[in-house]
Parts: structure tokens; sequence; C-alpha cells
């Protein structure tokens, strides 16, 4: 029952934020704001605003009218680009330069949608394969010209990457399988070598069927073949692993959702080095369920890990070398992060973005996109 309770307060948050979203203005954080009215007309589907230079915060979102979409944004927030998804989107992936973009729906996804950042033109709908469904990410290879896609097989939910071509309007030209049940997130360990978390739970929509027998993994596939090079478990299998991040160093960052009892305490983010085992981060058990058994996002920065909780409505920051917790804040519907300029930028599916470095607590600015559980970005 606990996640129920869970869903409709963030719900509840969400439509509370969408009814007084504020638009800034050019000038900086926390000033004089547009009204909510003129930043929903803003927001009307396909519109742009303004010619803002810097990074490109590009993310999938809700909009003011219940409807979907994919934004490009600048650093404040303020919207360039808004493309319309027919149903809720997740990850996005970005090709090396910039030149294309992907959405991707939430999980049992059912399309894909590339899009041109620069101008905000899209290509058309891509639509899963027969008995396939996406779960939510891709990565792009190093040269830009494969996109790997994350699926499933919709009746038995064994793992699928999806391997399409861009150079031929993302035809698939592979599937790589035999490493798992619910892979989520994919990343770019290397040039030779994808990094995919393996969840492990076998779903009916998004209802789990298998929980006492789930076997969660990081998996490690050769980027030519998809054989499995290398793969790193939990000892607690209640411990789905799904996003990841590329520190700094070349570890990959997993963050986990906790299947277990909803009173029971888990570590939800851990380290690997490849040829190693898993570390957990470190945190006492009541800031553990402050996380309430989920991690969205995750950024690595200066030797400090950032990870997001929209269903905690917190971040934590950790030190990546002791595994210490340094800081662990609240966040309306914290959701996705990344590093500009020497610092993380934090969205909120209540709008709000915050700027912040590991050890400055930082400022929140009010944007009108209401950013949904991840977003990457586009460097100027």
């Amino acid at each position: 029952m606990q996640p129920m309770v869970t869903d409709l307060t963030r719900r509840a948050l969400l439509k509370k934020a969408l009814g007084t979203a504020i638009l800034l203005p050019a000038a900086g954080m926390l000033s004089a704001c547009a009204s909510a009215e003129l930043a929903k007309e803003q927001l009307t589907m396909g519109q742009s605003t303004g010619t803002a230079t810097g990074d490109r915060i590009i993310g999938c979102s809700r909009t003011a009218d219940g409807r979907y979409a994919v934004v490009v944004a600048d650093s404040h927030g303020r919207p360039i680009h808004q493309i319309a998804l027919p149903e809720r989107g997740h990850g996005v992936a970005i090709q090396p330069g910039g030149a294309l973009a992907v959405a991707f729906a939430r999980r049992p996804g059912a399309y894909m949608q590339a899009f041109y950042p620069a101008t905000g033109e899209k290509q058309p709908l891509r639509r899963a394969d027969q008995n396939r469904h996406y779960y939510g990410h891709g990565a792009f290879s190093a040269d830009g010209r494969y996109l790997y896609a994350t699926e499933g097989m919709s009746t038995t939910s064994e793992g699928v990457i999806g391997v399409y071509d861009t150079t031929a309007g993302l035809q698939k030209v592979a599937e790589y399988t035999g490493f798992g049940i619910g892979p989520h997130e994919v990343v770019l360990a290397d040039p030779e070598t994808l990094a995919v978390g393996v969840g492990g739970v076998h779903t009916l929509g998004r209802e789990p069927l298998n929980l006492e027998t789930m076997q969660p993994a990081l998996v490690y596939l050769d980027i030519q073949s998809g054989k499995v090079v290398e793969k790193a478990v939990l000892s607690d299998k209640r411990l789905s692993i799904r996003h990841l991040a590329v520190t700094d160093t070349g570890d990959i960052a997993c963050g986990q959702q906790y299947r277990g009892l909803p009173e029971q305490a888990a570590p939800l983010v851990h380290l690997h080095t490849r040829g190693g085992a898993l570390r957990p981060l470190l945190a006492d058990e009541e800031d553990w369920m402050r996380f309430n058994h989920y991690i969205a996002s995750i950024a690595s920065l200066d030797g400090y890990l950032l990870a997001t909780s929209p269903r905690g409505n917190c971040y934590g920051i950790w030190r990546e070398e002791t595994g210490e917790l340094v800081d662990l804040q609240p966040l309306t519907d914290a959701s996705g992060v990344a590093v500009s300029q020497g610092q993380w930028l934090v969205g909120s599916g209540a709008g709000k973005i915050l700027t912040r470095t590991p050890l400055r607590p930082g400022r929140i600015a009010q944007s009108a996109v209401m950013w949904d559980n991840h977003w990457k970005l586009l460097f100027s």
C-alpha cells in the first residue's frame, strides 16, 4: 500500500506545481517572475522562447495542460524548443556533438522520438517492434552512428539492447540478448563497452511478477558483439539496479529501487570499479529511508556524487572516495541532475532548478517546466 500513497502524494504535489509554475525573466535567480498564465502561453506545444546562449538542458516533462513533451531549455530552465510526445517520456540520449537527440517513453514504452535540438524539428516517431517494449533509456556510440536502447520482450521481460543505425533513419540492425531480465539504463562505459543496469524484474505492464526470484545485476557488454564481458551482483536480490552514471574516475555509479518491505532500509547507491565488487555508499538507515526506496538520476562532480529521489522528495551528496554522505536536502520531486560549468544543475517535477557545488548549498530558480526523472546537457 505504501507505493500507492507515495504516488498519490507526488501527483498532488505536481498538480499544485502545475498550477503555480512561473517563468524567470532574463535577470538572475529568484527575482520578479512572469505569471503562471504567461508561462502557460509561452509553453504552448512547439513554441520557442528566445535565443539564450550557454549549455542546454534537455529532458522530458509534463506540460501545463496535462500533456507530455521533451523540452530543450537554457540553463535557467527557460524553454527554447518543446516537442510533443504521445505519452509520458523518461530518459533522453544525445548524440556526441549534439546534432541528434532521442527521447524514450516511460517503461513499458511504445515509442522513441528522435529530434534535432538546434531547431526543435523531429523525425517520424519510432514505434517499438512487435513483442518489444522500451525501458526508457538509450546511449549513443562514441562516433554517434549507433544508438543502443534498452528493450524487453513483452511476454517475458527478457532483456534486449536494440542497436539502431542513425545513418539509416534509426533502422534496427541488431539485438543483444542473454544478459538478464528487465534492463533499464544503459551508458557507454568506454568506447568499446556498454554498461547496463539490469533490474531483474519481470512485469506485466508495470506490475512486478517475480519479486521472489529477481536477479538484478550490473553487466558490461562488448559493444561490437553484445557478449557479456563482466557482471557484478548485489547480495540483496531485492535491490533492483536501475539508473547509472559514469563518474569522473571512470567508475560506474548505480542507483537502485528497493523491492523489499516498506519498513526496511537498504543502500540505494553503489559504485563499481571494473574487476571489483559493487561498493555501497554509506548512510544511516533513517537517511536511506528518506529516499523512499528509489534513486532516479546520478551525476559525479569533483569526487562527489549527487543522487536524486522524486519519490523521497530529496537528494543526497556523497564523497566518492570514502562513501560518506555529506549532505541530504529536501527538494520536491527531485528529478534530473547534470554537471554544467563546474556545478550541478538539479531539476524538479515542481519546476525548480537547483544550482550548487559539492560543499556549497547553492540557489534555486523557478522555471515553467515540470521536469521528469532525467535530463541531459547539450554543451555550448
